[in-house]
């Protein structure tokens, strides 16, 4: 009983874990006491659960337990009187809501969240970081490998970030407009979110269920924002990488490379729904980065119908992402596209243009460095390469794929 209460209790929090955080924050007005709150929350739950059983609304029992928790560290500060009422009676919403026969559902206030988190006030390096941590439950170690930031600094500024929302007063809604800066990062952090679960593919259960809860709250952005087509292309998009989930490792496990899948293992109908978004943005005839990407993996999802893909396509498109957003996987998708649509020696003369201290660690970029080296002939800077993407790589599988790669090259030079 005590190892299930655990999995039950680890499972609702990776779950339920942002819709709880968002739905107590937008209420007490304070991320860090509502964080507090759930983690005693769940520490109760590992200790009575196993005594008392797994209640039939774990999410709701927790829910209860971390209001509870609210109003006695509320009592227990030096607050001002109508402060401390305005949390019990907005609290109050969600014990009455738990305690009614048969609901077990209370309102997601995720979206309301993350615009809470892209207000002016807060420093605008941490949008993401601070998304990611307070909606979707990231721990500040894995955000920081995201960022490249050490595990402290992040830290620091997130806690930080958290207290201003609070001191701040920073209103939980979603704006009307949607301001486009607040916008852009709440689409960047969803993507981001998404990125995440798509690296998780090697068995990090918590980080697969990210991509399904990235999507989620895409749907949940394009709901409340029919009109917005950047909202729209960042749905298209993340439907056509999830699409081909089921196509990226062989039967036995083994990372297989886009151009190289099976296009018959992709979903079809995820396609055509992510194919109608992009169609639909398009008649607001206001294109941004979101919609280039979409129309980027539309063009690779072409092979499933023609058979081929467009690499000439696929370079006007990353010209007029690389205007819009510069990013540095941008321009190293850049380079391989280069290097398959006119030649391996203009792939790599796009990526030497790319400032060495930026890809110093950035695995994709020697990756595609040594793909493009091998083609242009030049096996042993290739075999370098690969050994350097290969020490840069988390993926077990990916570094299998490159390391038969760094065979290949390694053959060829001793023939």
């Amino acid at each position: 009983m005590s190892a299930d209460a655990g999995r039950a209790a680890e499972q609702v929090a990776r779950q339920s874990y942002g819709k709880l955080i968002a739905f107590l924050a937008a209420r007490s007005r304070d991320v860090p006491a509502a964080e507090d709150a759930l983690s005693e929350a769940l520490a109760s739950a590992l200790r009575v659960w196993p005594e008392r059983g797994i209640p039939d609304k774990p999410d709701a029992w927790l829910l209860v337990a971390a209001r509870r928790n609210l109003m006695q560290s509320a009592r227990h500060r030096t607050v001002e009187a109508n402060a401390e009422t305005t949390i019990s009676l907005a609290l109050e919403e969600a014990e009455e809501r738990m305690n009614e026969a048969g609901n077990s559902v209370f309102p997601d206030e995720r979206l309301k969240l993350l615009f809470a988190c892209t207000h002016p006030a807060i420093d605008s390096s941490v949008h993401t970081a601070l998304m990611l941590q307070t909606v979707l439950g990231i721990e500040a170690t894995t955000i920081a490998r995201a960022f490249v930031v050490s595990p402290q600094a992040i830290s620091q500024r997130l806690v930080r970030a958290k207290v201003k929302i609070r001191d701040a007063g920073i209103p939980f809604t979603v704006p009307r407009p949607a301001l486009p800066e607040r916008l852009a990062a709440v689409l960047s952090a969803i993507y981001a979110a998404y990125g995440l679960g798509w690296d998780g593919l090697d068995g990090e259960e918590a980080h697969q269920s990210l991509a399904a809860e990235a999507i989620w709250l895409g749907r949940a952005l394009l709901s409340v924002l029919p009109d917005e087509p950047e909202a729209m292309g960042l749905l298209s998009l993340m439907l056509h990488c999830e699409a081909r989930r089921n196509a990226r490792r062989s039967g036995e496990g083994r990372y297989v490379p886009l151009d190289e899948q099976d296009t018959v293992l992709w979903n079809a109908k995820m396609i055509a729904e992510a194919d109608a978004l992009l169609r639909k943005a398009g008649g607001f005839e206001r294109f941004g980065p979101f919609q280039c990407q979409a129309a980027i993996q539309s063009v690779h999802a072409a092979r499933r119908l023609s058979g081929s893909t467009d690499w000439q396509a696929l370079t006007t498109l990353y010209a007029a992402l690389l205007v819009m957003k510069p990013t540095l996987g941008a321009r190293v998708a850049e380079g391989a596209v280069i290097g398959r649509a006119s030649s391996a020696a203009e792939g790599l003369i796009r990526l030497d243009r790319i400032d060495p201290r930026a890809i110093a660690t950035y695995q994709p970029y020697w990756a595609v460095r040594a793909f493009l080296l091998a083609r242009a002939g030049d096996n042993p800077a290739a075999a370098d390469a690969y050994v350097t993407a290969i020490g840069l790589s988390d993926s077990p599988a990916v570094r299998a794929f490159l390391a038969d790669r760094l065979g290949e090259s390694r053959r060829t030079i001793a023939s």
